[in-house]
């Protein structure tokens, strides 16, 4: 359904959860996890967390590491629903197990982003997030993918969220615009050869 076809109305609560907006459907703020294997992964995984925020989605960002500190990411994963989160984005470079360890120990969606390193560009954090074995899902964005990452987790959320899925409609419908435009402006410029 198009986002101009849904109605919105004014805020209320539905079985005690706080709303955005009464919809044909409903809204439920559910947060997503942000977690990254080391703080130099911040630089690339910003990207995930202005794209989140942009969309009024709340998020919180932490460091843990799957192999320096095993027992928070675990307990983390574990507890992740009844803190409120929908999905989790793990970031890691090199081994990268993170996305795979917080997966082995939620249903929740997470979502892998490998970090682009000095090791191989990358390609060992893009292979240890995206091997995964079977029965552990892990969903897994292109190297250094962190914007793709949130969009992912959005469009997760939106399946029982009809005021997010209102957004999402309205960016690719400004997307697709942008890429009209500049279309116009290269046939413009071609004819001017």
């Amino acid at each position: 359904m198009a986002a101009e076809e849904r109605k919105t109305g004014p805020s209320r609560r539905l079985s005690g959860r706080p709303l955005i907006f009464e919809t044909k459907g409903r809204s439920i703020l559910k947060k997503v996890a942000v977690l990254m294997g080391s703080d130099s992964d911040f630089p690339v995984v910003k990207k995930a967390v202005t794209t989140l925020k942009g969309l009024g989605i709340p998020c919180e960002a932490r460091v843990m590491s799957a192999h320096r500190t095993p027992e928070e990411a675990c307990v983390f994963a574990r507890t992740a629903r009844e803190n409120g989160f929908g999905v989790l984005i793990a970031a890691a470079g090199k081994a990268a197990h993170l996305a795979g360890v917080l997966a082995a120990h939620t249903t929740l969606p997470v979502i892998g982003i490998p970090i682009k390193s000095s090791t191989l560009d990358g390609l060992d954090a893009l292979l240890a997030t995206v091997q995964m074995p079977g029965g552990i899902p892990v969903a897994t964005v292109a190297i250094d993918g962190a914007e793709n990452a949130a969009l992912l987790a959005a469009s997760m959320l939106a399946v029982e969220d009809d005021v997010l899925a209102d957004k999402l409609d309205a960016m690719r419908v400004r997307m697709r615009e942008r890429v009209l435009e500049k279309d116009r402006l290269l046939q413009a410029e071609v004819e001017t050869l």
